[in-house]
C-alpha cells in the first residue's frame, strides 16, 4: 500500500518528460508575484496588445475623437513646411487684414501674415512645449514621489527626506500656476527653454503627490513585501514595482496635463512673455488680432483661438477616457488587460 509522505510534491508533466518540485521549496516570493512585472518568459506581444487596443477604443468613442484632433494636429504641424503655403513670417504689405479668400483663406493679420499658414505651423511650437514640458515633469515628480511614499514613515535620514519632499511640493502648489510660471519665465528669460523649464516646475508637485499617493498603497502589497524580504534595494522597489504599477494614473494625468500646458504656453506668450512674434505660435497669434475684433476684423483671432481650443479638447478627450479605464471600478473590465500586455505582464 502506497504511503502518503509529509511532504507532499507535485508532478507536472509535459509530454514523455515530467519533473517534481517539492512544496516546500517554494518561498514566499514564488507564490506572491506582482500583478504587472517585467518576469522571465512575459514580455510585450504586439497582437495581444493589437487586440486589447481596439476593444478599448471600442469602449471610448471619445477617445478616438481626440487621438484623431491631436494626431491631425500633430501631423498638420510637422508637414507644414513641406506644404505649398504662404511664408508663416514673411509680411506682405500690400495684404493688411485681408478677410478669408481663396488666396488666403483664414485671411491675414495687422502684419500681412497669412494666418493659415501661420496656424498650420503653430502646432510645431506649442505641441513641442507642451509635449517636453509634461514628459521630464512627469518622469522627475513621478521618481521623487515614488520614494516619498515608499520612505514615508521611515526612520534615519529616509523619513525626514519623504517629508521634505512633501512640504516642498505642498509650498510650489499655493501659489497659482500661471502666476508661479510667469515669474520663472521673467527669472529665466523669453525663449521657448524658458517655457518648457517654467511649465514642467509648476507641473512637478502635482506628479509628486499623486505618485507618493499611490506608492503608499502598492508598498503594502504582498509582492513588494516579498521582495523586501528577499533583500532588494530600494531602487529596484521603485523602478520594478511601483511606477510600473502606478503607470496608468500617471499616464491618464499626463494626458490631461499636456493639454494644460498648452493652453498655459499659449496664455504666456498672450501676455508677451512667451514665444515672440513673427514665430507661430497660437497664444501671441490671438493677442495680434485681439484689437482687430472690436473694429470688426475677427479672423486673426477666431482661427488661432479655434485651433487651440481643438487641441486642448482633444487632449482632454484622451486624459479623461485614460482616467476612467485606470480607475479602480474599471480595473476588473477587460480592456484593463491592454496595459498588462503593454508591460509585459501575464493575461
Amino acid at each position: 500500500m502506497a504511503r502518503t509522505s509529509a511532504a507532499s510534491s507535485t508532478t507536472r508533466r509535459t509530454g514523455s518528460t515530467s519533473r517534481t518540485t517539492s512544496v516546500s521549496e517554494a518561498g514566499p516570493a514564488d507564490q506572491l508575484r506582482p500583478p504587472i512585472a517585467n518576469q522571465k518568459g512575459d514580455g510585450f506581444r504586439p497582437a495581444a496588445f493589437a487586440d486589447e487596443f481596439i476593444g478599448f477604443v471600442r469602449e471610448r468613442p471619445s477617445f478616438l475623437a481626440g487621438y484623431i484632433i491631436v494626431l491631425g494636429m500633430l501631423l498638420l504641424g510637422l508637414a507644414s513646411p513641406f506644404l505649398p503655403l504662404h511664408s508663416p513670417v514673411d509680411a506682405d504689405a500690400s495684404a493688411y487684414l485681408q478677410p478669408p479668400s481663396w488666396e488666403h483663406p483664414m485671411g491675414t493679420d495687422s502684419a500681412g501674415l497669412d494666418i493659415f499658414a501661420r496656424v498650420l505651423h503653430a502646432p510645431r511650437v506649442d505641441l513641442t512645449i507642451a509635449l517636453v514640458s509634461t514628459l521630464w515633469a512627469a518622469a522627475l515628480g513621478a521618481v521623487l514621489g515614488a520614494y516619498a511614499g515608499l520612505w514615508d514613515g521611515a526612520g534615519r535620514l529616509k523619513g525626514p527626506a519623504a517629508m521634505l519632499l512633501v512640504r516642498v511640493a505642498d509650498i510650489v502648489q499655493a501659489f497659482p500656476v500661471f502666476a508661479l510660471a510667469l515669474v520663472l519665465v521673467a527669472v529665466l528669460g523669453q525663449g521657448v527653454v524658458s517655457i518648457v523649464i517654467a511649465i514642467g516646475v509648476v507641473n512637478v508637485p502635482l506628479y509628486l503627490r499623486l505618485m507618493r499617493s499611490e506608492a503608499l498603497g502598492i508598498r503594502r502589497q504582498n509582492y513588494v513585501e516579498a521582495a523586501r524580504i528577499a533583500g532588494a534595494s530600494d531602487r529596484y522597489l521603485v523602478f520594478g514595482h511601483i511606477i510600473p504599477n502606478a503607470a496608468a494614473p500617471l499616464m491618464a494625468q499626463m494626458s490631461i496635463n499636456t493639454g494644460v500646458a498648452v493652453l498655459l504656453a499659449a496664455s504666456l506668450s498672450f501676455i508677451g512673455a512667451g514665444v515672440r512674434a513673427p514665430t507661430p505660435e497660437w497664444g501671441s497669434m490671438i493677442a495680434m488680432g485681439f484689437q482687430n475684433v472690436v473694429t470688426g476684423q475677427w479672423w486673426p483671432s477666431v482661427f488661432p483661438g479655434l485651433a487651440l481650443a481643438l487641441t486642448v479638447f482633444g487632449l482632454g478627450r484622451i486624459g479623461a477616457s485614460i482616467l476612467s479605464w485606470a480607475s479602480p471600478r474599471e480595473r476588473s473590465r477587460p480592456s484593463r488587460r491592454a496595459w498588462k500586455a503593454f508591460v509585459g505582464g501575464k493575461r
